[in-house]
Formats: C-alpha cells, sequence, structure tokens
C-alpha cells in the first residue's frame, strides 16, 4: 500500500514538473526569439525594456530604436508565434483524441489547408490584404469547419474506414482545397508573393490589434477543450459504452470540433500553412505524461509553442538578412516524423 502511494505521489511530482519545465522552456524561448535577429539585442536590454513597458514607465535610457524594434516589432511577432504553436499543438492532441488516430493533425487531415482556403477567399472577398485581416479568421475558420465536418462524416459514415483511409480522405480533401486556394491567388493577381508567403506558413499579419483577436480566439478555443478533455478521455471506448457512463457524445464532439477548428483556423489566418506541428508535439509529450486529455493537451500547447518559437528563429536567422517561411522549416523536422510514425502505426496494426 506505502508502494502504491509513494508511486502516485512520485507520478503527480512528475506532471508537475512537465508543466513547469513547460512553461519555463516557452519563457526562455520567447525572450530568446526577441533576441536573435538581424539586429542582436542583449538580453539584459530587452528584459529592461519589457519591465518598463509593462509598467508603463516612460523614462528610459535606452535608444528608441531598439525600443521599436522590441517593442513594435518583435514582441508582437513572437506573440502570435507563441500562440499559433500552442494552437496547432492543443488542436493537434484534440483531433488525434476525436478520430482515434494518432496521425490525425490540423495539417494531415486538410483542416488547415481548408483554413487556408477561405482566408485567402476572405482576402479576395474583402479587397487589399491590408483592409481584409479582420475578415481572414472567420474565412479561416468557415473552411476548416466545412473540411473537418467533411472528414468526420466521411470516418463515421463507413464503418469499414481505417485509419489510413481517413488519412486519405484528408489528403484528398487538402488536394482541392490547395487547388482552389492558387486559383483565387492567380486570380486576384496582387500581392502574389505575400499571398505566396502565406501558403509556405509565414507570419502575414503583424501588429497588437491582430495579438489581441489571436490571442482572445486561442484562449476560447482552448477552454473549450479543456471542458470536453476529461469526457474526451471516454470517447476513446466505443460510442456505447461512452454513453452508457452518461457522457453526452453530440455535446463533447461538437466542443472538441469547434475549439480545435478555431484554434487551427486563428494559427492559419494569421501565419499562414504551418505543417506537422500537431503531429509531432501531442506524440512527443505523449511519451512522458501519457494519454489522458487533461494532462496532454494543455502540455501539448505550451510545447507547441516552444516547437514553433525555436522553428521561427531558424527561419529568421538560417539565411540572415532574408528570412525563409516557418512551414518550410517544420515541413523539414515533421516529414520525416510522420513517414516514421506511420510505418510504425502499419506495423501495430
Amino acid at each position: 500500500m506505502q508502494y502504491a502511494v509513494s508511486q502516485v505521489n512520485r507520478l503527480r511530482h512528475w506532471r508537475g514538473t512537465a508543466y513547469l519545465l513547460a512553461i519555463a522552456l516557452c519563457v526562455s524561448c520567447m525572450l530568446t526569439a526577441i533576441v536573435v535577429g538581424s539586429v542582436a539585442i542583449p538580453i539584459h536590454t530587452v528584459i529592461v525594456v519589457l519591465w518598463h513597458w509593462l509598467r508603463d514607465i516612460p523614462e528610459i535610457t535606452i535608444p528608441n530604436n531598439l525600443v521599436t524594434i522590441i517593442v513594435t516589432i518583435r514582441l508582437p511577432r513572437v506573440v502570435m508565434v507563441t500562440c499559433a504553436g500552442a494552437a496547432l499543438g492543443g488542436a493537434g492532441a484534440a483531433y488525434q483524441g476525436l478520430f482515434r488516430n494518432p496521425l490525425a493533425d490540423p495539417y494531415v487531415i486538410g483542416v488547415a489547408s481548408g483554413a487556408g482556403l477561405g482566408a485567402i477567399s476572405a482576402v479576395a472577398l474583402g479587397g487589399a490584404l491590408a483592409f481584409a485581416w479582420y475578415l481572414m479568421p472567420l474565412g479561416a475558420f468557415i473552411g476548416a469547419l466545412l473540411v473537418v465536418g467533411l472528414v468526420y462524416l466521411l470516418a463515421r459514415g463507413n464503418a469499414q474506414y481505417t485509419n489510413n483511409d481517413l488519412i486519405l480522405a484528408g489528403v484528398a480533401l487538402a488536394a482541392l482545397a490547395n487547388a482552389l486556394t492558387t486559383y483565387i491567388m492567380l486570380h486576384i493577381g496582387r500581392q502574389l508573393s505575400q499571398l505566396l508567403g502565406f501558403l509556405l506558413g509565414s507570419a502575414t499579419i503583424v501588429g497588437w490589434d491582430a495579438v489581441g483577436l489571436m490571442v482572445v480566439s486561442v484562449m476560447l478555443g482552448m477552454t473549450m477543450l479543456l471542458i470536453a478533455a476529461r469526457d474526451l478521455n471516454v470517447l476513446l471506448f466505443p460510442e456505447e459504452q461512452a454513453r452508457f457512463l452518461g457522457i453526452n457524445v453530440a455535446r463533447i464532439r461538437a466542443l472538441v470540433v469547434i475549439g480545435a477548428t478555431l484554434m487551427t483556423a486563428t494559427a492559419v489566418a494569421f501565419h499562414g500553412l504551418i505543417g506537422f506541428v500537431g503531429i509531432i508535439v501531442p506524440h512527443s509529450v505523449r511519451l512522458f505524461v501519457g494519454g489522458d486529455h487533461r494532462r496532454l493537451i494543455p502540455l501539448s500547447a505550451c510545447y507547441g509553442a516552444v516547437f514553433l518559437l525555436l522553428a521561427d528563429m531558424v527561419a529568421r536567422t538560417i539565411q540572415s538578412p532574408q528570412e525563409i517561411p516557418v512551414g518550410i522549416v517544420t515541413a523539414c523536422c515533421g516529414a520525416p516524423f510522420f513517414l516514421w510514425q506511420l510505418r510504425t502505426t502499419k506495423k501495430a496494426a
């Protein structure tokens, strides 16, 4: 009995350590991302500027150009990258639990491509990109919701569907959405380079107004996922058993679909199509904390933010002073991981 109690206490201690480590890594990566760039800024300068900015103290001895770079350019971008990584990591963990598929990912099952189609359609309908940014999240959410709804209906409507069939359905819908997106881009005929960067995954919109909208959307989606996390564990069992245990299956699925899709759409609307974050991070986190979604989803969000911050730093510095889309970096990391996971899943089946 004492041994069992000690094991439980040790497990709780490890879980608490995992949360603290995730938060510490996230804060460290955010500070490092502000320091790193075409203009290197000492860490103590960054801390002093942020301290004065948070406390609204106007008197500061640091040059105005450095203050502008930190507060106006880098800090909003770092916050948005953090939110995008958290959104994709948390949404990936939720989709994997919802579809009972270890390969489910906002990018792989086509949700991100549907969000990209909706965002580009909003740009086409709203005029110039600079004036249509507030329409992009709404369009992205509608496009992502349509795709995830189709994938879910395909998976549920045919009992003979396997995991690989679900992935192939998502790939087919993603290909269709990407084709329509390319057609709309060519039809618009303006700001093509910026829209192409959007498809490859890059920060298309940066500013404190966009930061506010993104933070609110990601927090709302994460709240929905955390509310459904406990019951999402039960949905891993057959649907009849979940209903027997008193779970409102339709309500939980709706919460997960809306929450994860809102987070994915927000990330895509402001950062473009960034792939594989939602498959690499949840799998890595699951190895250490297990499959309980009450811990898996928030920790996947934290480590998703860390992963995307690191990828964004690589994208900004590997070819400095030029910047490559962060989606290229995540694809180079995620594609081999996806192939390995596909082979592992096939062996297990």
